[in-house]
């Protein structure tokens, strides 16, 4: 049996969540917006890179988060 890949979404810069869109279990297309990240005063929409199962989610709207955090895993 073919064990799953688990991909990473990591936030771009030192930003404050504003809304996880997404939940364990759904399913994300390449494009789509799964976190909204805010930065001095501007709105940061976070886009998956790949298809696949959201598995995790390791922030929550009102974290503080750095470059380079883990936002959310997700399988293939």
């Amino acid at each position: 049996m073919a064990r799953e890949q688990v991909n990473e979404i990591v936030a771009e810069m030192v930003a404050n969540v504003l809304v996880v869109a997404v939940a364990p279990g759904d399913r994300i297309a390449a494009g789509d917006t799964v976190v909204l990240l805010e930065s001095m005063k501007m709105e940061i929409p976070v886009i998956a890179d790949a298809d696949g199962t959201v598995r995790a989610i390791k922030v929550g709207p009102g974290d503080v988060v750095q470059e380079g955090d883990v936002l959310l895993e997700f399988t293939d």
